[in-house]
């Protein structure tokens, strides 16, 4: 399986422009597809249609790099969720509020985190992904049991603390200018009650083993995992929400719009794109990539004051 750094030194050279070799640029896929997952309804949401939704700043990120989405909607059978699996080159896990053991989402999650580990132990290359929310169902899925702690950090914009010896490794750090305003400034955006302590993270064989910390914060009284990715599986994930900058517009404290929160989010995006690239799943024909691609549905606006300011919603 391709290390983390060598992953990293594609995507360097891509940044600056230098030419790949023949055979490593041949072997990329770059009409890629990436799978992101649906969850139930938020309660109390006046737009609400179906039973779940896709907030459309996740989409756009993904597009904005590259890709293409499609949804995956909850309350299918085990036989369709693996063939959409078989059929895309990467999976990204939203944010939101579900519960992380119970939920039609956790359930979707699980069936996509066992496939993607099990695909990548026979040397076929995914890509996963995991934001705010999905970091933390990552954590549960690799400990089976949920060690999330509660944290002030409701709306707040924060710079990320590097942990020693990770600087290197971490998945911006080929972009240096956004690397180095990302460990100054407050510019990644904040918006969960719940977090995973270092703590606890220190405390679990199982996690320890699985992933490594790159980034932590901290909300005063609590030091807690902000970005991480696994040791031995290209699966990343963040507590922070970089598709927010660029795509999400509530006025309220945590949310950043600078030059520099926007290139994060951009390279960020790129990053994981440039890994589903390595992926060669596809649909078994054109029209059936057609009937699955997230254009099939339309983004409803919620209002400039909404948690998200447009939605996909789902049968």
């Amino acid at each position: 399986m391709t290390s983390p750094v060598a992953v990293l030194a594609v995507l360097a050279a891509c940044l600056c422009g230098v030419l790949l070799p023949v055979a490593c640029r041949d072997h990329l896929n770059y009409r890629p597809i990436i799978g992101v997952l649906a969850q139930e309804n938020i309660v109390g949401d006046p737009h609400a249609q179906g039973s779940s939704y896709i907030a459309a700043s996740y989409v756009k990120h993904l597009e904005s790099a590259g890709a293409r989405v499609v949804p995956i909607r909850i309350n299918r059978t085990d036989e369709e969720y693996e063939k959409i699996f078989n059929s895309i080159n990467g999976l990204l896990l939203p944010g939101g509020g579900v519960d992380l053991q119970i939920s039609q989402f956790s359930r979707l999650s699980k069936i996509f985190y066992d496939l993607a580990i099990k695909t990548n132990d026979a040397s076929d290359y995914f890509p996963v992904w995991g934001t705010c929310q999905g970091l933390q169902q990552m954590t549960v899925l690799s400990s089976n049991k949920n060690l999330l702690t509660l944290t002030e950090t409701k709306a707040v914009a924060l710079p990320l603390t590097f942990t020693p010896g990770q600087r290197q490794h971490c998945i911006l750090y080929v972009y240096r200018p956004v690397f180095s305003k990302m460990s100054e400034d407050n510019i990644t955006s904040n918006f969960h009650s719940w977090s995973l302590s270092l703590q606890n993270y220190s405390r679990n064989a199982k996690l320890k083993h699985f992933y490594k910390v790159l980034t932590t914060n901290t909300d005063g009284r609590r030091e807690f995992i902000s970005t991480m990715e696994a040791n031995h599986y290209p699966f990343y994930a963040v507590q922070w929400h970089p598709e927010k900058s660029p795509f999400e517009w509530v006025d309220k404290p945590g949310m950043v719009h600078s030059a520099a929160s926007v290139r994060a989010s951009f390279y960020t995006a790129l990053f994981f794109v440039s890994e589903a690239m390595k992926n060669h799943h596809k649909f078994s024909s054109a029209s059936e990539e057609e009937r699955a691609l997230i254009y099939n549905y339309y983004p409803v606006f919620t209002g400039l004051d909404g948690i998200f300011l447009q939605n996909y919603y789902f049968d």
